[in-house]
């Protein structure tokens, strides 16, 4: 006879999902209490959502929670950094516009 460990994430009641190591399991529970927490932020914002919309909301950015910060952090998407140079060597061969780039223009707003 095999004997299997598992760990259980319980959330009012119901079982939410079971994983073979604990860490994995306190993994899942944190993100889910950091749904929580967002799906509650999300109710004081100015866009009205339903329940089942804002919570489905919260657990996505719960779980994208390492591309949300780094996109809070620099600005930019997970992979734009990769993406960049190609896209300044390509606009630099394409012809001059009349077109401004808002960075170039903020940069010399603060310098004027």
């Amino acid at each position: 006879m095999a004997v299997e460990v598992k760990y259980v994430v319980i959330r009012e009641g119901e079982e939410k999902m079971s994983f073979a190591s604990k860490k994995e399991a306190d993994a899942y529970d944190k993100m889910l209490d950091l749904a929580e927490v967002l799906g509650d932020w999300l109710g004081t914002g100015p866009v009205a959502l339903e329940d089942e919309m804002r919570d489905q909301m919260a657990l996505w950015l719960a779980e994208q929670k390492d591309a949300l910060s780094g996109i809070l952090k620099s600005g930019k998407l997970p992979g734009a950094e990769a993406e960049e140079p190609a896209a300044a060597s390509a606009s630099a061969d394409a012809e001059p516009t009349d077109a401004v780039d808002i960075k170039s223009a903020q940069k010399r707003a603060k310098v004027a």
